[in-house]
Formats: C-alpha cells, structure tokens, sequence
C-alpha cells in the first residue's frame, strides 16, 4: 500500500540522501549553497558502470508495470502528489538551497511538480490508439501506442524538480521505466526528493532510478544499449553532443536546449504592463531560465521612457544571500556563472553598448561572507546584432535594450538569432500581435505576456539551436515516450489459396 507518510517526518533522511549509490564507485559529494558555499548534505554518486546496472533493473521492472491498469499507475502518480504536497516546505528549501532561489522559487517548483503528477495521471487514461480501416475482407486493424521501454532523462540545475518531473512524470504514466541523471548542482532538489515522493507512493522498485554523477554518467545513459528515448533539457552544446550519440545508435532524442528569446514592444503597446512583463520574462531565477528574456527589442519611440522605467524599478531592488536576508536578487548557481555574464557585458560594452545599470559583480551580500556567484540587475542600451549581449544566450539578471523603428525592422531584429524557443509582444492590437508571432520561427509566442510561460498540458519546445522540434507536455509527451504498432486481425483465416 502507498504510504504518504506523515508530514511531520522528513522525506529525506540521511539514508535516502546517500541513495543507493552511498559507498559504490562514484564516491560521495557534498552539496553547497551558491554564492555563501554553505554545506547543505553530503550525497551518494553514481559511476558509469553503475548505469548498467540500474538499466537492467528498469528493464527488469519495465516490463510488469506496462502491464498494468491505467488505473493503477494513476493512483501511484496521484500519491506521489500527495507526498509532494504533504513534505512541500521541506522540498521547497531544498530546491532553494540547492538552486540560490529566492523567495516562492522552490514553493513554484513544488507546485509545478505536482500539477505535473495530476496531468500524468490523467495522462495514463488518454485513448491509446485508433481503429483503422482492414486491407482485406473480414480484417480491422488498429494503431496502438506502446511504451518505449526506459527512458533516459538529463535535467540542468536551474529549475531541477520542475524539469524532471516534466520528463519523468509522462514517461512512467505512459508505462515505461525513467533512469534520472540529475545535474550534481541540484541533485537533491531534481532528482532525490522525487524518488522518495514515488517511493513513498508506492512505485515498485527498479522503475525509478536517481544517478547523480559526473557527464560521464549521462553520456553512459545516452549510450546504454536498454534507454530506448533520451530526455535532455540543457544547454545547447550539451544537447548537440547527446543528439550525436543518439543519433548515431538510431535512438530518439528529445531535446529542449536554450534560447535567446526576443521581448517585443510595439509603438502602441502598454508601457507600464510592458515593463511589469519584461521584469518577470528577464528576472525570473536571475534570468537563469530558457525562456528568459534575452533581448528587449523596444520601438523608437518608447526607448528611453522604457529603459527608464526599468532602471528605476530594478536600482530598487535589494541583492545578496536569500538565506540570511530578504532579497529580490539572489546569487547566481556560481562564480563562473557570474564571471561569464559579466564578460558578455563587458565586452558588449566595448563594442559601443551603453551601460545604464549594474554591470558587475557584486563581492558581498547582507549578511553574509563574499557571494562569488551575485551579479546585480543590469541595463544595456544601444545593443546590436554582433554583440554578445545580442547573439549570446546570457543567463543572467541583464536586460540589452535595442530600438527600432518599425515593424518590419522589429521582424528582422527578433529573427537575428539561431535560436527558436519563446517570444513576447507587445501591442495595444491582438490581431497586430498575432500577425507578428506568425512570422516568428520560435515553438512558442505570446502576445502581451512574458517570454516565460508554461503549464503541464501545453507543447513545449523549440527549433533551431533551442531544440529538435519534439514537444513535451500533454498529449504531446505520447508522441516522445511511446511507439506506435500497428496490429491487424481477420475474423477467421484466410484459406489456402489453391495452386495452378
């Protein structure tokens, strides 16, 4: 029976910490708060070899739970809800310990988590296939859709439990087995407090496996001959290495990787709800988000009261250790993080961008030591293509403002880009709006929103250097965990045919 437990007793002991990898061949590791470097728990790590293992155990388990009633995979994925729901504090402070969060950053992540599990669960009960017409007299076929089998997930650091649940959730409703290599970074938050969830709900063993390692483990998850589907969310240069392998062993690869998403704002547009829009689509977990909002394209003639606007509204903003003081701006998940964003600046500033905010690295937060990894909200202005603020993906609290001077410039400026995963306008005209998504290449566009958006029932994706054109979420996630087979039956066999 499932056993949720009570919520006054920890869904993680040191037991469930250390995993089953506690003392095996990946040695142990000890998680550290960004910025402070402050010990959080020491954890188990899995070793290359130790994907074989797992793997033949998921094919072990695989295989029954297929088997199994929708019903009955619903009901675990349900529980595993209630668990979620019942420890949410804890898991909460464990994501924002692990990520640098400030604030509902982990309460969001627990939230989207189990909205994730109620979707699966309807998931399960989803028509599975259609009846098509027979080849011959007496025959009806039909397509049916069938469990890949194991699914391979590798998920980054910056939203960890939203983001495994997001892979792992559809692939064990839709029967299969889930190997999880979480980033080492947020390893607790993105993979073990989801493990424990499932475990307490009742999953069988073997059906769920947590393999924090180095990038040697999940190159040997992408390799293993059992993982018939690999589920990576990263970066791009990551995600070109995996749709290598997997390409090469003739095995799916889903890949969502990162963007350089434009914000949009037209001549008519709502100023203030732009600029609201804008702080959240660039904001967001220090910016540290695919979906951020990597280039503020922003009509002439709003410019400068735009830039202005935003300038005032961030120089507000209080910055440092999310663990010692209340902050809008918490560090980023490390000093090389913060190193690289600050040269993009840099150098961006050298070819001719203005710098309006920030721009630095910050030694010190409110009450605590040196935080290598703080960098301060940051404006730029007069950003072109040819500059890393423009061409690079940032991942970082900075806003590169550029005008232009109307639309079909604006069209020409958000296509500048090899990436294609979200876009935001802005417009006063819905049907203004719409016009200009429609010639955007990007997976997802939103008009009057942010760049930011997501649900567990939505196609999310991208093209280009944001992903291979596979979806996740909804009835999208059938289509990346399932095959199709077609079967056809005859209501009694054929005779013989006679020879001559």
């Amino acid at each position: 029976m499932p056993d949720t437990g009570a919520a006054r007793a920890p869904l993680l002991d040191a037991a469930a910490l250390a995993g089953p990898w506690a003392g095996g061949r990946g040695g142990s590791r000890t998680q550290t708060e960004p910025g402070s470097g402050r010990p959080i728990a020491g954890i188990g790590l899995a070793a290359t070899e130790d994907v074989e293992r797992a793997a033949l155990a998921a094919v072990a388990a695989q295989e029954s739970w297929a088997r199994t009633t929708c019903a009955e995979r619903a009901l675990v994925l349900r529980e595993a809800a209630a668990v979620l729901a019942a420890h949410s504090d804890e898991v909460a402070d464990w994501v924002n310990r692990e990520t640098g969060g400030v604030g509902a950053k982990g309460a969001g992540e627990v939230a989207a988590a189990i909205e994730e599990l109620y979707a699966g669960a309807a998931l399960a009960a989803e028509p599975c296939g259609e009846l098509l017409p027979g080849s011959a007299p007496g025959q009806f076929g039909y397509a049916r859709r069938v469990p890949v089998g194991v699914v391979g997930v590798i998920t980054p650091w910056n939203a960890p439990l939203r983001l495994a649940a997001r892979a792992v959730v559809p692939a064990l409703a839709l029967g299969n087995a889930v190997l999880l290599k979480p980033d080492e970074q947020t390893a607790i938050g993105g993979g073990l407090v989801l493990a424990a969830a499932f475990a307490r709900a009742g999953l069988p063993a073997g059906l769920l496996a947590v393999l924090p390692g180095p990038a040697e483990v999940g190159e040997a998850l992408v390799a293993s001959e059992h993982t018939a589907v690999i589920s990576f969310t990263g970066s791009t240069a990551t995600g070109r290495r995996i749709g290598s392998i997997a390409g090469g062993l003739l095995k799916r690869a889903v890949l969502e990787l990162g963007g350089n998403n434009a914000f949009v704002v037209l001549d008519d547009a709502d100023l203030p709800a732009a600029v609201d829009a804008a702080l959240r689509a660039s904001l967001a977990h220090n910016g540290q988000i695919c979906m951020a909002a990597g280039r503020h394209l922003v009509h002439q003639d709003l410019a400068e009261e735009y830039t202005a606007a935003l300038v005032e509204r961030l120089a507000r903003l209080r910055c440092g250790d999310p663990r010692v003081a209340e902050v809008a701006i918490g560090p980023l998940i490390n000093g090389r993080q913060a190193d690289r964003v600050a040269g993009i600046v840099a150098d961006s500033v050298a070819a001719g961008a203005e710098l309006r905010l920030g721009g630095r690295p910050l030694d010190t937060g409110p009450g605590a030591g040196t935080l290598t990894g703080l960098y301060p909200p940051t404006v730029l202005t007069g950003v072109r293509p040819g500059m890393p603020a423009f061409d690079e993906e940032i991942f970082g609290p900075v806003i590169p403002v550029t005008s232009f001077a109307d639309d079909e410039e604006a069209v020409r400026l958000a296509r500048a880009t090899a990436y294609g995963l979200s876009a935001a306008i802005h417009t006063a005209d819905p049907v203004r709006g719409r016009a200009f998504a429609d010639r955007l290449p990007t997976g997802m566009a939103h008009v009057n929103g942010s760049t930011i958006d997501d649900a567990p029932h939505v196609p999310m994706g991208g093209l280009g250097l944001s992903g291979n054109g596979h979806r996740s979420g909804g009835r999208w996630n059938v289509e990346a965990f399932t095959f199709t087979q077609w079967v056809t039956v005859l209501d009694r066999p054929r005779a013989p045919r006679k020879a001559g």
